[in-house]
């Protein structure tokens, strides 16, 4: 169990180095993961991909974008994958790009399960889940929004394919030379909706008390961390946020059992988002979140709606380790550099935040040349 250590107001260390696992951290700040919906025909990420990157190498670890595993995971128009060479070849070149400016890059493993659309799955298939609920929204095709389907329910006897291709795509990860693996168990997708009660029926090993239903997420984490080691793998979750429409009675129990049952693993980190994924802080019958950050034996990441001033007074109060920015990344690749000298930062196109080229991806300016 970990104890927050109040950190002296006058010695800020946002902006210094940190130990994260086997790795010296330039600094505390986190590039989020971020679908922008840019990838090439067969999911492949492409130069402007290793140009983005390169962009934002300052900051202390970035986690690129949510990469589903396998053609069932996907779940929007145009994001990457790790599932084949030719994908693996495309992220080597993020990865050789981030590396040589300095940096350090995670790949977030992702299945989206219902959240998704049949024109998206192999041969038109419906999107799987771990019970036949429609979700609410609207899916992002090749030919624009789309109402989302009732998924179908994946047997008890597809599960440990699901489980396999965590593994293998955790293989691809290392084939790609990426630093470490974030499992995404956050956000309404697949995980998560195992998670959940409210997208959650089964009446078997994976349905019901909350011990089945973090069935799937311990069985991926012992999967992923049988490749990479424990001390290159972190977990997300979103324990407040209703993201794709997603639901549970009684998430303090449930979240607390599921950090409880992570903290066997010694995970390199918990990534958590903090209220409504690019919303509220805070939600009606909320937990307080520290009680997740006071439990886990690793590394805290805290995500959602942070500003400079409220990423070093939660350094100051010890109530994290790391910081990750999300949509402030978008127009601010030097985002390190603006926060340590409280310049301006640019304003987010969002016109430009899904699909199209280098307009709103890789021509946001600098504060000075990046050489």
């Amino acid at each position: 169990m970990f104890t927050p250590t109040l950190i002296s107001s006058t010695s800020d260390d946002l902006f210094l180095p940190v130990t994260l696992g086997p790795y010296e951290l330039s600094n505390r700040i986190v590039m989020a993961p971020l679908t922008r919906s840019r990838a090439r025909a067969g999911d492949v990420p492409g130069p402007l991909a290793a140009e983005y990157y390169r962009q934002r190498a300052s900051a202390g670890l970035i986690v690129a974008e949510a990469t589903q595993i396998s053609p069932q995971g996907k779940g929007y128009a145009y994001t990457p994958g790790i599932y084949d060479a030719a994908q693996v070849a495309g992220w080597r070149r993020v990865t050789e790009a981030v590396h040589e400016a300095g940096g350090r890059i995670f790949l977030q493993l992702w299945h989206v399960g219902r959240i998704s659309h049949p024109s998206l799955q192999p041969g038109g298939a419906l999107p799987v889940a771990p019970s036949a609920i429609q979700p609410k929204g609207n899916a992002y095709t090749e030919s624009g929004f789309q109402p989302f389907v009732t998924p179908r329910a994946l047997g008890l006897n597809e599960l440990p394919g699901i489980v396999e291709q965590y593994r293998k795509a955790a293989m691809y990860a290392r084939e790609a030379s990426f630093d470490g693996v974030e499992i995404h168990a956050a956000n309404g997708y697949l995980i998560d909706q195992f998670l959940r009660d409210g997208s959650n029926s089964r009446t078997d090993a994976y349905g019901g008390p909350v011990e089945n239903r973090c069935r799937l997420l311990i069985e991926v984490v012992t999967a992923v961390v049988g490749v990479w080691g424990a001390n290159r793998v972190g977990v997300r979750l979103s324990p407040l946020s209703p993201a794709n429409d997603i639901a549970d009675s009684d998430p303090q129990a449930l979240f607390t059992y599921a950090v409880e049952q992570l903290n066997h693993f010694h995970l390199l980190y918990l990534h958590v988002i903090e209220g409504v994924t690019g919303g509220s802080r805070t939600v009606e019958r909320g937990f307080d979140l520290q009680i997740l950050r006071r439990l886990f034996n690793g590394l805290y990441i805290g995500n959602n709606g942070y500003d400079r001033a409220l990423a070093i007074e939660a350094r100051r109060a010890g109530l994290l380790d790391l910081v990750a920015f999300g949509k402030l990344y978008i127009s601010n690749p030097d985002l390190v550099e603006r926060l340590r000298e409280d310049a301006p930062l640019a304003p987010l196109d969002p016109d430009t935040l899904y699909g199209g080229g280098a307009k709103g991806y890789t021509d946001y300016p600098f504060l000075r040349p990046l050489h």
